[in-house]
């Protein structure tokens, strides 16, 4: 892959080139346009200008046709655009030929999303990630990478054996890389395994806050934990899952756990990648749907989330749906919207801190809608086990009862057979 000439004056300038066909609307093109504009801004790419295109004959060559490829190359010229940067993928060829015309860096959304991620991995689980989705993606682009590949392979007599093109030996390099880091991933998912197995230990529900990219998931977890996860108002502004001790009751807890966030038309060799990060989802209790209330998109972005959370085997999990940011909503009839759509849904600010308890206390409600409602009777010298209840059932009421505790409550499954012979 050819990499962006950037000087310390100035950061990479890129054109910016939307696709409308038959199959994307040109509503959806736009909106795709845009994020694709967000996803550079993110990576620190100054955008020179926005096209969208509509083609009906794509060509193998270029995509485009002759005519359209001249004038975005005349485009590109005249606003001195280091790049060129289209939101639809590109063969290797397209690429290829794209580069070779313009003088300049071409790439698509899958690139510049894998450097993004490349960016802003700060794990050793997320470095492994990225690189093997990197690998993965640049291995059928190796004959453009650089201008040598073809040459064969030199050396001293009766060592050049039958000329093994140096592109063979690229391309066993990086093979013989993705096994490594295949490997190593394996030893990390292990570890975290092992993590995992701790926390199921500790009896604590598990909740994973799911949304899409900049949706506020970690702001959400740092308002309701004191955590100091990164939050910045960016495209992807953390890859590495984060897990907090979330108190949603006083005595009661439960692990919630930062996840990726989704995109429209991720790469799937990244999707591949995360879902070791997205396995976090599948496996927990609960998942807080966090949903950007501001955004006029907002449902096809919602509609993106779910779609993922299906391939990765947690579109059936109870789900309690956050609309957050609403401090940045001006016309309040889009909430009334919302609400009347999604009966249950908590509306929030992570940012001013409303609705927060209401987010705690359905959180509470669905953590133990399916639990049988028990009622104890402790005995004062077994008092640790009223201590108990309070951190992991949900107690309804508290009385006294001569020298006994009496204690209403949705009994955790795991601790009928503990308490049996105290029910009344």
């Amino acid at each position: 892959m050819t990499e962006p000439e950037e000087t310390a004056q100035r950061p990479e300038r890129a054109l910016l080139v939307g696709i409308q066909t038959d199959s994307i609307p040109k509503a959806e093109a736009e909106s795709l346009l845009a994020e694709l504009a967000g996803l550079a801004q993110t990576l620190g790419v100054r955008e020179t200008g926005r096209i969208l295109v509509r083609i009906r004959d794509r060509t193998a060559s270029h995509l485009l046709s002759s005519g359209k490829v001249q004038e975005l190359i005349r485009i590109a010229e005249a606003e001195d655009a280091d790049s060129i940067i289209f939101d639809h993928p590109l063969s290797p060829i397209q690429q290829r030929n794209w580069e070779k015309d313009s003088g300049r860096v071409v790439y698509d959304r899958s690139e510049l999303i894998l450097k993004i991620f490349a960016s802003r991995a700060l794990t050793r689980e997320a470095g492994l990630q990225v690189e093997l989705a990197r690998l993965q993606y640049s291995l059928p682009r190796l004959v453009h990478s650089r201008d040598d590949l073809m040459r064969q392979k030199g050396g001293r007599y009766g060592t050049k054996g039958s000329g093994e093109k140096a592109l063979e030996l690229d391309r066993r390099k990086i093979e013989a890389r993705i096994r490594d880091i295949q490997e190593d991933l394996k030893k990390v998912r292990m570890e975290r395994a092992v993590q995992r197995r701790r926390r199921e230990r500790a009896g604590l529900p598990r909740a994973a806050v799911v949304g899409y990219t900049n949706a506020g998931k970690s702001s959400l977890l740092n308002a309701i934990t004191n955590a100091e996860t990164l939050a910045e108002d960016k495209l992807f502004a953390t890859l590495d899952t984060t897990t907090r001790r979330i108190l949603y009751a006083p005595g009661r807890g439960l692990l919630a756990t930062d996840t990726v966030g989704f995109v429209r038309n991720l790469p799937h060799g990244l999707v591949e990648a995360f879902k070791a990060t997205l396995e976090e989802a599948a496996l927990a209790d609960v998942l807080i749907h966090v949903v950007d209330a501001s955004e006029p998109e907002a449902m096809h972005f919602l509609d993106t989330t779910k779609k993922v959370l299906r391939e990765i085997g947690a579109g059936d999990k109870p789900t309690l749906l956050a609309f957050n940011k609403i401090d940045r909503v001006p016309d309040r009839t889009r909430l009334d919207f919302y609400a009347s759509r999604f009966p249950g849904a908590v509306f929030l600010s992570a940012k001013t801190g409303e609705g927060i308890p209401d987010l705690l206390e359905k959180l509470e409600a669905l953590l133990t809608a399916d639990r049988e409602e028990w009622v104890v009777r402790i005995p004062d010298s077994q008092y640790g086990l009223v201590a108990l209840l309070h951190r992991r059932a949900a107690v309804v009421s508290e009385s006294r009862e001569d020298d006994a505790t009496v204690v209403r409550c949705r009994m955790p499954e795991d601790l009928e057979e503990k308490y049996g012979g105290y029910r009344t």
